[in-house]
């Protein structure tokens, strides 16, 4: 019992560290991002639950500068891949490459790393590229890990991969399947900047002001706080509520009539899983110890919002699964 209790103990003296932290690196990206604090929370909370992000925007929202900014604030290597048509799995992974001892005169392979080989790796435009090359990112997503010539080579912990799509440009475009959408914890919106925000942006950028950003945790306590989400315990009527409402996507029947109307096909087990991972991770970086039904209901859109299949009834009446989303949430008051 007395075990127990110490650990208890050292966790929330942990989550107490972990909240402020937070403050910190959001205080250090805000020096460049202006706005965006609900996405680039939710980017924390996807990192912190070891989940992935896919980012939906137009070009010129910063994404790529909001990653790279993150993860100089979290200390972390950084990569950008610029998904295109002629992109190959091994331009991702890595190669082998006959290397020549100049001593001996001998030949050997060597493995050359791919840019996958990073802590944060942001996939620039992924419906750009084949199928084919799409499934090595999401492979090497998945396992944390890449084969090369039947030798496996582990990837860098922590491993968090946001993947953008540009939602204006689709002709030559290979749309991500269902099954691999799935694999995505988060489905991100990014909108544009207010009037305020946005005159803030041209002042800041079109001067010589450089802001610095300082580096406020390292790889290890990133892992060690990834751990403490995990051991976040919670209420079995927040469990319920989560998979109440994931089975309520799934039209047979018996769902609401907006599910029956417009869903094809609704939401797996997996969406249970990052509603409760997300509200886990949301009330960690409050500081709270435990996730409450409102912790769910805030990470319901950016987790079920990919996981809906719509059907030609929604299309014909411009029904999107956002209106769906927030429909159920009205229905589960």
């Amino acid at each position: 019992m007395n075990i127990a209790m110490d650990k208890n103990d050292k966790d929330l003296e942990l989550l107490e560290n972990f909240a402020k932290a937070i403050n910190l690196v959001q205080r250090e990206v805000a020096k460049v991002i202006i706005g965006q604090k609900d996405i680039i929370q939710q980017l924390l909370m996807a990192l912190f639950s070891r989940g992935n992000c896919l980012l939906i925007g137009v070009p010129g929202l910063a994404k790529t500068l909001m990653i790279r900014t993150l993860a100089s604030a979290l200390d972390l290597k950084f990569s950008r891949i610029q998904f295109t048509p002629d992109l190959m799995p091994s331009d991702i992974t890595g190669t082998e490459i006959i290397e020549e001892n100049v001593t001996t005169g001998s030949k050997s392979f060597k493995f050359v790393k791919g840019p996958i080989f990073a802590n944060i790796i942001l996939a620039d435009e992924i419906n750009r590229t084949p199928p084919k090359t799409q499934s090595a990112l999401l492979e090497a997503m998945q396992e944390h890990e890449v084969t090369a010539a039947g030798v496996t080579y582990k990837l860098d912990e922590p491993f968090f991969v946001l993947a953008t799509q540009n939602p204006i440009e689709q002709e030559g475009t290979y749309p991500l399947p269902e099954a691999q959408l799935d694999r995505f914890m988060f489905n991100l919106w990014l909108d544009y900047p207010n009037f305020d925000e946005e005159v803030e942006i041209v002042q800041t950028t079109t001067s010589l002001q450089q802001p610095k950003i300082e580096k406020v945790l390292s790889a290890q306590e990133i892992i060690q706080y990834q751990d403490l989400v995990r051991r976040i315990p919670v209420a079995s009527n927040v469990v319920n509520f989560a998979v109440k409402m994931v089975r309520m996507t799934r039209p047979n029947g018996q769902a609401p009539k907006m599910i029956e109307n417009y869903i094809r096909y609704g939401a797996g087990p997996r969406a249970s899983q990052y509603l409760i991972l997300g509200a886990k991770s949301r009330c960690a970086l409050d500081g709270r110890f435990t996730p409450e039904i409102d912790d769910v209901r805030s990470v319901a859109l950016p987790v079920l919002r990919h996981r809906l299949v719509t059907n030609f009834n929604a299309e014909a009446e411009n029904v999107t699964t956002a209106d769906i989303i927030e429909s159920l949430l009205k229905e589960l008051k």
